[in-house]
């Protein structure tokens, strides 16, 4: 399953997931249209994959959610916790109250939520099989955003913690719990934040001169579901061009 599946890394993560033989759940909050056509690549790449419409923040939402993918696509291994927003770029000075629950709401509980009803299905305490939980932070909890996105970088410092803590309660449940931590990746969540032309700005400030691709953030992310990062749990990895 992939929160936010339907576009950015999300659906970078979806569509390569569905090269490499996973059935797919696409998560998507409003843009039907775009979960469908991820849905539509990876069938075409042979894979099972479906579209399912919820709100993570909405915790009857994420009931129904994992309800579905149990329903459609069966036992569950694998959760990218990819989903979440930021807001028009301001001051915490000029902040209110309902934007900061939106931030948090989607970005931390709706994570959270995601999360336990994951590990009630994966976790072998409860007759499950194990599996792997990766969460999507971003460089902003180390760097702080500050003028722009204070709010979303302290969000994705909670979501490194939760990363944190989680793997440790739940690594002798045969889960895995790992997070990667992009830089300024070329989707058009900076338009959403009010300057879709945000990466030639800063690209500047990046050591490799470039934004990111979210193709390489979505490398990362199947590496660490893979076999291949067996051993690695509580890691979070920088995919941020050495900034």
């Amino acid at each position: 399953m992939i929160t936010g599946g339907g576009r950015g890394i999300g659906a970078a993560t979806a569509r390569m997931a569905g090269q490499r033989g996973f059935q797919v759940c696409v998560n998507y909050v409003r843009d039907a249209g775009s979960a469908r056509e991820v849905v539509q690549d990876i069938e075409a790449a042979g894979a099972k994959a479906i579209a399912v419409q919820a709100d993570v923040a909405d915790e009857d939402a994420v009931l129904r959610l994992f309800e579905t993918v149990d329903r459609e696509l069966g036992p569950l291994t694998a959760l990218v916790n990819n989903a979440g927003i930021l807001e028009t770029q301001m001051r915490v000075e000029e902040m209110g109250a309902d934007r900061l629950a939106r931030i948090f709401n989607t970005n931390v509980v709706g994570s959270m939520l995601c999360a336990r009803e994951a590990i009630r299905r994966m976790s072998q305490r409860h007759g499950g099989v194990g599996g792997v939980i990766v969460n999507v932070s971003s460089a902003a909890a180390r760097l702080g955003s500050p003028g722009e996105y204070v709010d979303y970088a302290a969000s994705k410092g909670a979501i490194d913690t939760l990363t944190l803590g989680l793997a440790q309660e739940v690594a002798r449940d045969g889960i895995r719990v790992a997070g990667v931590r992009p830089g300024f990746i070329d989707t058009d969540i900076h338009g959403d934040g009010g300057e879709p032309d945000r990466l030639e700005r800063v690209k500047h400030a990046i050591p490799m001169g470039r934004g990111g691709r979210p193709e390489e953030v979505a490398q990362a992310i199947l590496w660490l579901l893979s076999d291949e990062a067996s051993y690695a749990t509580g890691s979070i990895l920088d995919v941020a061009g050495g900034r």
